[in-house]
């Protein structure tokens, strides 16, 4: 008999190694290219390289250690230690989590602890004989969705700004070593991973939501998001590329996002300061590409953000072309304009496509309109209050 959509199955936990692999690969290869900079002499390269790096870790952690420390008020059992500290079946209590988030391994630890238990269920059937399966699956799919939640913090925050870092790098001169190719495409693979994985593992962990379905929706949501991080990434680059002012661009969209997503009063974490240091987070992540930050109607929003990221991306090339032809030949120009525009006009009409015959339009307004499903557990009301696809 197949597996139900309720399972956290054979597959999801195989795919879960692939994520770290990726996860792993990515910082690596930054780790290698800013000693590979430092090396040449490269300082702003290699300090910028390793600010990403470890930003991206210091907020995953910080998020990571939050989060058990909320749940261990739910008294979750094989996740965290209960109220008493004592520790659970995963043998996590507070002192041991402290010393694990502060010395960057906190999200290696939900690594171990989701793909030891998912073994033990998925693999050797030992809970399936107790007649705690659906219970177990349930647990599982929240441990992964707490990881998928905390992987789109780090993509935003390291991949994606690693990417538009060494693109500039590449395109700024004249070869590329195959540690920068390496780096490139594992923050680019790492980028898309994050995504899907998100989008789906937050689809199942929310009961009154459908999972996302597999084929044609998820190639469309996909080819939707990377078609138009890339080309807006690109066109970061091209404005870097005209002057280190052109900063200004990303930043002024950091701002923007993080002042709006502050309008819009999200209560996702349980304290005021880890609020904030979430608002900002937001505000790096819809530098890059939009989602829905409140769950409410987001369609004038998506336009005007939308319609900006075009301005954006016509701009850039047509401003390095008109200011400074003498950086690059035309040959150049007209490859990097094309890839532009044609992953702009790509991702916009998968965007299209997407949310007029492939979005779960009512599935998705329920996990909206409905509160109060099941037990308000603060791992619950993280998933809901957290961002939705967009």
């Amino acid at each position: 008999m197949p597996p139900s959509d309720n399972q956290y199955t054979k597959l999801r936990w195989l795919l879960t190694i692939a994520g770290l692999f990726l996860y792993v690969g990515d910082i690596w290869t930054d780790i290698g290219l800013a000693v590979k900079y430092f090396r040449e002499g490269h300082v702003v390269w290699t300090g910028l390289t390793l600010v990403f790096v470890l930003g991206g870790l210091l907020v995953t952690q910080i998020f990571s250690y939050a989060w058990y420390r909320d749940d261990m008020k739910d008294d979750m059992k094989d996740v965290m230690m209960n109220a008493e500290e004592k520790p659970t079946e995963s043998g996590l209590s507070r002192g041991r989590l402290v010393v694990l988030h502060l010395f960057g391994v906190g999200i290696f630890s939900r690594y171990y602890h989701l793909l030891k238990k998912g073994f033990t269920v998925v693999w050797t059937h030992s809970y399936a004989v107790h007649g705690r399966s659906d219970e177990e699956h349930c647990i599982l799919f929240c441990m992964a969705t707490d990881l998928s939640m905390l992987k789109l913090f780090e993509t935003f925050l390291e991949s994606a700004p690693q990417l538009l870092l060494q693109l500039y790098i590449v395109l700024g001169q004249e070869g590329c070593s195959v540690l920068q190719y390496f780096s490139m495409a594992f923050s680019f693979f790492n980028i898309a991973w994050s995504l899907v994985d998100y989008r789906r593992c937050r689809c199942r962990s929310l009961p009154h939501i459908g999972e996302m379905p597999s084929g044609l929706s998820t190639v469309i949501y996909l080819l939707y998001k990377l078609c138009t991080i890339t080309s807006h990434i690109l066109s970061y680059t091209l404005l870097l590329i005209l002057s280190p002012y052109g900063a200004i661009a990303p930043t002024v969209l950091w701002l923007v996002g993080t002042t709006w997503t502050h309008m819009l009063k999200t209560d996702f974490c349980t304290s005021r300061r880890l609020e904030i240091l979430y608002r900002a987070v937001i505000g790096v992540i819809l530098t890059f590409t939009f989602f829905n930050v409140k769950g409410k109607d987001t369609k004038v929003a998506m336009i005007v953000y939308y319609s900006f990221y075009a301005f954006v991306n016509i701009a850039a090339p047509l401003l390095l072309a008109l200011l400074k032809p003498e950086l690059h030949t035309a040959t150049f120009l007209l490859t990097v304009g094309s890839i532009i525009f044609g992953g702009s006009v790509l991702g916009l009409v998968c965007l299209v496509l997407y949310y007029l015959l492939l979005h779960p339009r009512e599935k998705w307004r329920e996990a909206d309109e409905v509160d109060g499903l099941g037990k308000e557990t603060h791992a619950a009301m993280r998933v809901q209050n957290f961002l939705r696809p967009g």
